[in-house]
């Protein structure tokens, strides 16, 4: 309840700043990120756009804007607004890291890794970015690279799930079969859901 409550407050405040400024893009953008946390998603995008008109150059709200059109579906929209992000910001990792996984929706695989290694170019502690990283390599047919960028994606956050079960993807197409259970046991331990048919590829050779 008290959350809720803050939450509301911490809006009430954004739109008192907003009537008090109207040209504040800061302010639209986090009224509209606080809305987003509200699950109210058309409200959210009125405001994420309003905050791009006042401040054109705001690369943050371009992003959030292309996460509600991947929420719809719409990938088209989501690959434009983080493009533009990546346009108005050049350095900008999550730009390029939505539009890698864009990329790999769409089966684009050697664009995804194009712009999933900018992203880790730009930031080299961006763990999503490794993980999908390893998950485009290992699409690619490229296991060693996938394995590497798993490891790396560990050494920054050893708890994520993803990388262990892109690390028993991998070992287990280099037939290191020890390996590739041990990752999978600790992605499941961490609560990924690992698939059925993996677990059971593994097991028929332990």
């Amino acid at each position: 309840m008290k959350k809720a409550q803050n939450a509301e407050e911490y809006i009430a405040r954004q739109k008192q700043m907003i009537s008090s400024n109207p040209d504040c893009g800061t302010a639209y953008y986090n009224l509209g990120v606080a809305l987003l946390g509200q699950e109210k998603y058309e409200a959210a995008e009125k405001e994420l756009q309003e905050a791009i008109r006042m401040s054109p150059n705001m690369a943050e709200a371009y992003v959030q804007l292309g996460g509600l059109c991947l929420r719809r579906g719409d990938l088209d929209g989501c690959f434009a607004y983080n493009k533009e992000a990546t346009k108005v910001r050049a350095g900008f990792f999550e730009g390029h890291g939505n539009m890698g996984f864009v990329h790999l929706q769409r089966g684009e695989v050697e664009k995804a890794i194009s712009a999933l290694q900018k992203a880790i170019k730009y930031n080299s502690n961006f763990v999503q970015g490794y993980a999908t990283l390893a998950n485009a390599y290992l699409m690619a047919g490229l296991v060693d690279e996938s394995i590497a960028a798993s490891l790396k994606c560990l050494k920054i956050e050893p708890n994520f799930a993803v990388a262990y079960n892109n690390l028993a993807i991998g070992y287990m197409g280099k037939k290191e079969y020890a390996r590739a259970a041990e990752n999978l046991d600790k992605a499941e331990e961490l609560g990924y859901e690992v698939s059925a048919e993996l677990r059971k590829e593994i097991e028929e050779h332990r």
